[in-house]
């Protein structure tokens, strides 16, 4: 049985620093947290925004007060939190393994239903290319839809059993992602793919409200909603229980491979992978880039949820529904009520209740995913195994970052504004677990992108750089888009060593293709390769470099 209730009445610790403070909410029905800052960042604020409120603090010691949740303790300035998570010494000086994510049709389900690996005549001879060009290792998505497929606890792992053996008989690893989303929508015009498990969508046909949905009463049914986490509608078991024996059967199964073969674990917590609300549905075409997207709470079960949250707030009218004047998915911000200054906009007595609610559900749920992951791996390595490493993905929202609101971020459940650091209750979760957090962008550079958009990669990266530094967490990346011209190969690097902060634990190339070992395209990869493992720190000057 899944742990989802806290046993004690002690609150999370979370740090301090330039003159942030924290608050860990705790909901006493339901014995889940969410989180918030009361105090602000360093960043420079801008004009047109006015002075917020914000809860007093005391000299000392933790106080209690109310809040839009449920009670809240501010924790004092002594307190700091202690990360599980450690950065090895001079990690500036060491080399970023990189591993090579699967190709997006690596599999298929035969005309009996038994998943099959494709091509994999092709597919050897790729993995021994990749190990011959420096490459460490594959990255494997372990799909719920695959190995549970037909019925509740009938595992079927035969299919990554094959693969895994023939990862490792390449003298390759391999970082695993449990992937608990869909990807149908994202495969080719919404062919192949693979879907939540069979009965899973037995159950979704039935009740609809177990997938998120809009304003408009569309759901999404990529992923199961953050208000199932807790419900035993799955024949018997919640969400959560049915996520932590997913992987309680994988590290059963490939206990043999845990630490020698298998070095990285990542663990699904939302589509893609990644802990984030399907705010910008790009591949059912309701969603296009940069549109600000769409709040994703409107499915019974987080209506329920909002509703209590209001009446312990003592604001019942706000539980009704979520804000009415946040704009379409494919809006732009500016004119948009909620996330422009005055009435009930994102400033607001309302708007701060609102996000800090909807991220809040989040993050709860997070911290209750990485806590059964993390247990499970520490329970093996104290027979002596080598470590694994526990990873969080989050999504790269990097469109309108530049904006006082982020709208983009504050859809998809960050609640990250100029005012608000509001990645940092995320980051002290994942620290607190011992895990790594994994961003994508890392390819990406602000003036390759129209600035009518006011997107900032390079800014959001900074930010997350920053507080893993604080925190004292390991990253790990990605690129979000292919790239192959060494401008962006370059980007990569800079990232991956950048001179401010300790070197990412690892780099995951997206993904593995035809167009990869193309002559003109493998002339640039291998060199980048060979750049990564060269175990030397340097600062990157792009078009100026050389491999």
């Amino acid at each position: 049985m899944l742990e989802l209730m806290r046993q004690n009445d002690q609150p999370i610790k979370m740090a301090q620093n330039g003159g942030v403070a924290a608050i860990a909410y705790k909901c006493s029905e339901r014995r889940i947290y969410s989180f918030r800052k009361v105090l602000f960042d360093k960043r420079k604020t801008r004009k047109n925004l006015k002075t917020i409120s914000v809860i007093p603090l005391f000299k000392k010691g933790l106080h209690k007060c109310g809040s839009a949740v449920g009670n809240c303790f501010i924790l004092g300035m002594a307190y700091r939190e202690k990360s599980r998570s450690t950065i090895l010494e001079s990690t500036k000086h060491k080399r970023v393994p990189i591993f090579v994510m699967m190709p997006v049709d690596a599999f298929c389900v035969d005309t009996s239903g038994v998943p099959r690996i494709r091509k994999i005549k092709a597919l050897t001879m790729s993995l021994k290319a990749l190990k011959l060009a420096g490459v460490h290792g594959i990255a494997v998505e372990v799909w719920w839809g695959i190995v549970e497929r037909h019925s509740p606890f009938s595992y079927n792992w035969s299919l990554y059993e094959e693969l895994f053996n023939l990862v490792s008989q390449s003298g390759l690893k391999l970082q695993v992602a449990l992937c608990f989303h869909s990807n149908v929508h994202s495969s080719s015009k919404g062919k192949g793919g693979v879907s939540l498990p069979l009965w899973i969508m037995e159950i979704g046909y039935l009740n609809r409200d177990i997938y998120y949905r809009d304003q408009t009463g569309s759901s999404n049914d990529d992923y199961l909603t953050l208000g199932v986490d807790h419900l035993p509608l799955f024949c018997g078991r919640t969400a959560l229980q049915c996520y932590e024996d997913f992987m309680l059967s994988f590290v059963k199964t490939f206990q043999s491979l845990m630490g020698n073969v298998i070095e990285e674990v990542s663990v699904g917590l939302g589509p893609s992978g990644e802990l984030r609300y399907p705010a910008h549905p790009f591949d059912d075409g309701r969603w296009r880039f940069p549109g600000i997207g769409e709040f994703q709470c409107y499915d019974k079960y987080m209506m329920e949820d909002l509703k209590r949250a209001a009446c312990e707030a003592g604001r019942p009218q706000w539980g009704d529904k979520g804000p009415q004047n946040a704009g379409r998915y494919n809006s732009f911000p500016s004119g948009i009520p909620f996330f422009e200054e005055g009435g009930e906009s994102f400033l607001s007595d309302y708007g701060r209740f609102f996000l800090e609610w909807y991220s809040g559900k989040l993050i709860c749920h997070a911290d209750a995913i990485l806590e059964k992951a993390a247990q499970l791996l520490k329970t093996y390595e104290e027979t002596g195994a080598n470590p694994v490493l526990l990873v969080a993905k989050i999504g790269g929202i990097y469109w309108w970052y530049q904006t006082d609101s982020h709208p983009a971020e504050l859809t998809a459940g960050y609640y990250n504004t100029a005012l608000r650091d509001g990645y940092d209750p995320l980051v002290s979760v994942v620290s607190r677990h011992g895990a790594a957090l994994h961003i994508s962008c890392l390819e990406m550079i602000d003036s390759e992108i129209p600035p009518t958009y006011l997107c900032s990669p390079e800014g959001l990266l900074q930010q997350i750089r920053s507080l893993s530094k604080e925190r004292v967490i390991q990253l790990t990346g990605r690129n979000a888009n292919e790239r192959f011209d060494k401008a962006g190969l370059l980007q990569i690097i800079a990232n991956c060593y950048h001179p401010q902060a300790e070197a990412v634990r690892s780099f995951t190339y997206f993904r593995m293709n035809d167009k990869i070992f193309r002559v003109e395209n493998w002339n640039n990869f291998v060199p980048f390769v060979r750049r990564m493992n060269t175990a030397i720190h340097r600062t990157i000057k792009l078009g100026k470099s050389k491999w």
